[in-house]
Parts: C-alpha cells; structure tokens; sequence
C-alpha cells in the first residue's frame, strides 16, 4: 500500500508499525496480536535521510519535533456516515480541554481590556509524580468543537493554555498502559476549543451621546414654544400691546402758523370772513355763503340765494365762529346775478381782501370756501381753467332775468351751496364769486343750487365787475348796465348778432343812441368786440356787460348778409338801469 498523502510533501518518516498496519487484508481481517502490536510500538523510528527541521510533514503526520505514533487502522471500514471506533476526528472537531503536563507553563494570553485572565492551577513540584490519565479517557464529543481552523477573533478569551506541538497532555491522546496514543489517535494534543464571543458588558452612554440627545430636545421644546408663538401671533396680532410711532411735535401744529402762500394759511385768515346764509320765503329755504365786504356789516352774496327772501327777518347770517345775525337784502340784480346783505348789532367783522381778476392767469392756483348742502366753513382748492367763459344762468322760473357773465372757470369742486362764497387766489384775495356749475347732461351752466354736484367745472362773477355792481347796489340800491343802443335777434342762427329782423322786439337801433351814433343799421350782424369772435346774441350781451358804462369798444360789423363786406365802428358804451 502506498504512502498517505497529504500537503503533498514526502513523508521523511517511515515506521514498522506503520507497515504492520498496511499488512491488513481488505476482507477486514483482525490486526496481528497486541503484543506485536506492543512490540512495534517500542521499535524507534528511522529516517531514511536527513532530517529537515524545517520541512512540512504531510497533513496528520508529526513534526520533526516528536516521534511519529504507530498509526492504527480500523480492520473493517464502515459505510459512509458512520463513525470508525477510536478513529482520527476529523479536522476542526473539537477535542476534549487539554491539560499542560507538569512543569509546562501555558503560554500567557492577555484577555481584553476589562476582562479578568482566568488563574491557572498551581504547578506541582518537582517531585511530583506525573498524573496518569485514565484508562477510560473519554472521547470528545460534538459539544466541544471548536472554531474552525485559524486566528481567534479579537478579544475572545482563551480559557486554556495550548501545550507545545508533540507534548502529550494527560487524559488526552494517550493509550492504556502508556502506549503513547489514545483510541484511535496520532499521539499528539489538539487545539482547545474556542468559546464563543463573550456577552459585551452593557456600555454606558458617551458624552457625546448625552449632548446629542439633550440637542435634540431642546430642538424639540424650541420648536414647540415657536409653534405656540406663531400661532398666538397670528390670530391676536402681536405679543404686546401696540405703539404706534409718532411724530416729535410741532412748532405749526395744534394751529400754529402756516406759510401765507398755503392752503391752510389762506383758510385761516379767510374763513372768518366767510359767512352762511339761509333765507326763507314763499315756503321755501334757499341756503347759500357769502362774504364780508366792509366793517359796516355789508355782505355780498349771489341773487339767486336770497332773491326768495321776503320780509324783514328773512335773512339770518352765520359766521365762522358761531355767532348769528338778521340781514336784509339793501340791493341786488339778476342780470350780473349779484346782491348785498347788510346786518347789524355785529362786532369784529373781518373784511376780505379784493383782488385783481384782470391780472388773473390761466393755471394759477385757487381756493373755494363755501357752505356745500349747508356744510358751513367747507375749502377746496384747485386752479383757473379758463377766463372770459361766456355763461348764462338763470331765467326758468317765471319773471326771472337771464344772468350773462363773462366768468372765470376752475376745477375747484364748488356744489350747491357754494353760491356767493369767494374764490381766492395764492395770496388769500378774493377775484371771484362763484356763482354757477355745468351740471352733466345740461345744455348751459346753472345756479350751484338748482343742480347736482360738481364735475369739475365751476364759473365764478370776476372780482372787478362783482365789486363795480356791490358799489352800486350799497349806495344806490341798483346797478347799471352797459349797453350799445341795439335790440338782438335772438333767433339767428348765423355767425354773429344780428340787429333787429325776425325775433327783434322794439326798435333795431335806439335813436341818440352809441350804435346809432356810430352808423349801425338793422341787420347788420357784429362778429368781433375788442377783436374776440361772437358767436351769437348771448355771447355779445355778456362781452358787453363785462366793461363798464362809459367804456370804448371796436366792433366789426358785417352789412348785406353772408357774403357782405366787413367794417370796423368804435363806440363809447351807454348806461341803463335795471
């Protein structure tokens, strides 16, 4: 029989017992007797050639380091899967915990750190006798099996000290009667068992484990509180109570003084000068504003505001700062649509200032003050739109007069109630009264009190021929009127005023008069005064009215129809009264 291989390496050892044991039929034949046995046992081992101390024997043999145990074969091999009696175990079965011999040391392992190193058994002396092993050593069993072959994982004890290749440890490997090989093995100790991975001690919590649990409830409280904040802040505003910001004081506040030039400026020095009217009459109330002329108690105001007045006591006069009066109505005239009140018993009466609307320029700044639905002491403000607007007011009501007024017009709102108040410039002077509105929808201008509310287009009597009528009606209780000498006809519906014809009433040209004087005839139609185109009779009464009796004007005429040659005639303007 050949030679067992193994890593592949050439056996170096060779025994006889070896070869006793290969003498074994294949029948299954008992070995030769155990004294042969014995025999072979003793016989000491030859090498065939020189020992290698470094060669590898083949696996299962010994090293060069002890003898080679006779090997034992079973006479009869089992069936695959049943264990041969006293056979080799397999490799990597555990074997039974070996014991060093005495006065070998086990070699020192050094458990983990924390862990306690098991004590080892007390050495025996010298003259100790050697422990025999017992006759019956048990074989090891499945239980003991240890880790498979190789490194111990770190940090796993090792319970028992593993004796140096070849020494044989007692109880373990060795044969009754000191053979040198127990049951079935090769005389020589194998590997202890590896215990398993010892149970880790339970680890305490790390400092930085505790920070990072104690971060995460306080991310947790935080977001809460925030969370109850943000919700309170929604529903109620604000955390605290609120406080508004405001403004260190003042030196013009609290009615102060203002700049001359500003609204508020105008308003404070005008308004006590503004005054409400209510006259009563025939069952009706008009109310109206006005304002004061003179220390005398004369007040100037509109004809269409107390013209419904009748009575001694018809009038009652309210100023700025409370205080009521009973004026009577000293002179009016409905075709300039002006009136005088006059009261008395009144003391610290404030005049207004009288401008210049002459010098009055498209664009400059205005402030109306008024008395709108009776809301006495009401300012607004803006500019002079247009000048010399030609208007006509009035004379729906049975007997009333037409009003011809060649008005100043502003975007300032004036509404019904603002008749008769002043219209003042940048500089708090008065250069009008405003008198009427155009209402939407209507053909003419009207009365503020007979219309609806302002849409930006207000016409106001200028200051200069409101002053002229307010003279005349304070000291002669009647206005003159400047006139021509000529009787229009309102019918034509040509380019101009035409004299007489169709529609005329009266004679065309008085005689002695300034257009008979200056050679008019009827039917001559005048299209320019003071070279400013007429459109119709209306537009040339108001032209005419806004100069004063004695006043000089250029004419163009037109003689013999459509087509007829033009001529230009001064004249010097006539008065009429009433």
């Amino acid at each position: 029989m050949d030679e067992p291989k193994g890593t592949g390496q050439p056996s170096t050892w060779r025994s006889r017992p070896r070869r006793a044991a290969e003498g074994r039929t294949a029948t299954g034949a008992e070995p030769p007797a155990a004294s042969e046995a014995a025999g072979a046992a003793d016989a000491p081992c030859e090498p065939l050639h020189g020992v290698d101390p470094y060669a590898t024997p083949p696996y299962g043999e010994p090293g060069p380091w002890a003898p080679a145990p006779p090997v034992q074969r079973p006479a009869v091999t089992p069936p695959r899967g049943v264990p041969l009696p006293g056979a080799t175990p397999a490799h990597g079965t555990p074997l039974p915990s070996a014991t060093p011999p005495h006065g070998v040391p086990a070699p020192s392992v050094t458990p983990p750190r924390g862990i306690p190193a098991p004590a080892l058994p007390p050495q025996q002396g010298a003259g100790s006798s050697p422990v025999t092993p017992s006759d019956s050593a048990p074989a090891p069993s499945h239980e003991d099996a240890a880790p498979p072959h190789g490194t111990l994982p770190h940090g796993v004890p090792v319970s028992a000290a593993t004796p140096p290749h070849g020494v044989r440890v007692p109880g373990q490997g060795t044969a009754p009667g000191g053979a040198g090989e127990w049951p079935g093995g090769r005389g020589y100790a194998f590997q202890q068992p590896v215990p398993g991975p010892a149970a880790r001690p339970p680890r305490t919590p790390s400092r930085l484990s505790r920070l990072a649990v104690g971060a995460c409830a306080l991310a947790l409280v935080a977001g809460v509180a925030g969370g109850l904040i943000g919700a309170y802040v929604e529903r109620h505003g604000q955390v605290t109570d609120i406080e508004l910001p405001q403004a260190g004081a003042d030196p013009a506040a609290d009615g102060g003084p203002r700049p001359k030039g500003s609204i508020a400026g105008i308003a404070r020095r005008a308004l006590p000068g503004v005054v409400t009217l209510h006259a009563r009459g025939g069952g009706s109330e008009a109310t109206g504003t006005g304002f004061v002329l003179d220390r005398r108690g004369h007040i100037l105001t509109n004809n269409h505001v107390v013209e419904s007045a009748k009575g001694a006591d018809a009038v009652r006069v309210t100023f700025s700062s409370g205080q009521t009066a009973t004026g009577r109505v000293v002179g009016s005239d409905s075709g300039y649509d002006l009136a005088v009140v006059e009261v008395s018993g009144v003391s610290g009466l404030r005049p207004l200032p009288l401008g210049d609307s002459d010098a009055v320029r498209v664009g400059d700044p205005v402030v109306a003050i008024g008395a709108p639905y009776d809301l006495d002491g009401t300012v607004t403000t803006g500019i002079i739109s247009a000048k010399e607007r030609p208007i006509t007011a009035g004379g729906e009501e049975p007997g009333s007069e037409m009003s011809y007024v060649d008005a100043l017009q502003t975007d300032a709102p004036i509404n019904p109630g603002n008749s008769g108040g002043p219209l003042m410039d940048g500089r708090g002077r008065v250069i009008g009264v405003n008198s009427a509105i155009k209402a939407a929808g209507s053909g003419s201008a009207l009365p503020d009190g007979k219309s609806g509310g302002s849409i930006g287009l207000g016409f106001a009597i200028p200051v200069n021929q409101a002053r002229r009528v307010a003279e005349e009606l304070i000291n002669d209780g009647r206005a003159t009127h400047p006139v021509i000498g000529v009787t229009l006809d309102m019918e034509y519906r040509g380019e101009g005023a035409r004299i007489g014809g169709s529609g005329g009433g009266g004679e065309a040209v008085a005689k002695g008069g300034p257009a008979d004087e200056a050679g008019l005839a009827e039917g001559d139609v005048i299209t320019r005064v003071n070279g400013k185109a007429v459109a119709d009779g209306e537009e040339l009464i108001v032209r005419v009215r806004s100069h004063r009796p004695g006043d000089r004007l250029e004419l163009v005429v037109r003689r013999g129809g459509a087509g007829g040659a033009e001529r230009s005639v001064s004249l010097t303007l006539g008065s009429a009264s009433g």
